[in-house]
């Protein structure tokens, strides 16, 4: 018996595994964008200048990506987010913005060239430091995949 549904956890134009990457794993969507999350670090930088301050209950972290852009077109950094959730017993993270050493989703990414960008999260110490990343993309082709890649937010 034949299936028609393709592997879960792989993309359809190519074959690429896009679920269960490990942090330093790397996806590539069919136009040649490429994505790593490199770690999950906790912030400790806080810039009081603009009142932050660590959230009580909580592990404020800095999850940090890896890009490369492998197509013959700029691509629009701002079309990618992350989700953030707890892999040990749920939770989700919420997103948030720390000044000091910020390289936030945003520009253009030139043909061949690669960059690293992060993100800011906050999730409940109740939720572990076990997460999954989900990068997200905005597309007109809604049959793109978002890799997830699983880690843990060290520091």
């Amino acid at each position: 018996m034949e299936h028609c549904a393709d592997d879960a956890g792989t993309d359809a134009d190519t074959g690429a595994k896009s679920a269960g990457l490990r942090f330093g794993e790397s996806y590539t969507w069919p136009d040649g964008l490429k994505v790593s999350v490199t770690e999950a670090k906790r912030f400790t930088d806080f810039d009081e200048d603009v009142l932050e301050s660590p959230e009580p209950g909580s592990t404020d972290f800095r999850v940090t990506l890896k890009l490369e852009n492998g197509s013959k077109e700029p691509a629009a950094l701002d079309d990618l987010s992350l989700i953030v959730e707890g892999a040990t017993n749920g939770g989700e993270a919420s997103f948030t913005m720390f000044e000091n050493g910020s390289q936030p989703l945003e520009g253009r990414l030139a043909p061949g060239v690669k960059t690293r960008k992060n993100a800011d999260h906050v999730l409940e110490t109740k939720y572990g430091k076990k997460i999954v990343v989900t990068v997200q993309r905005n597309s007109e082709n809604y049959d793109l995949d978002f890799p997830e890649f699983n880690g843990e937010i060290t520091g």
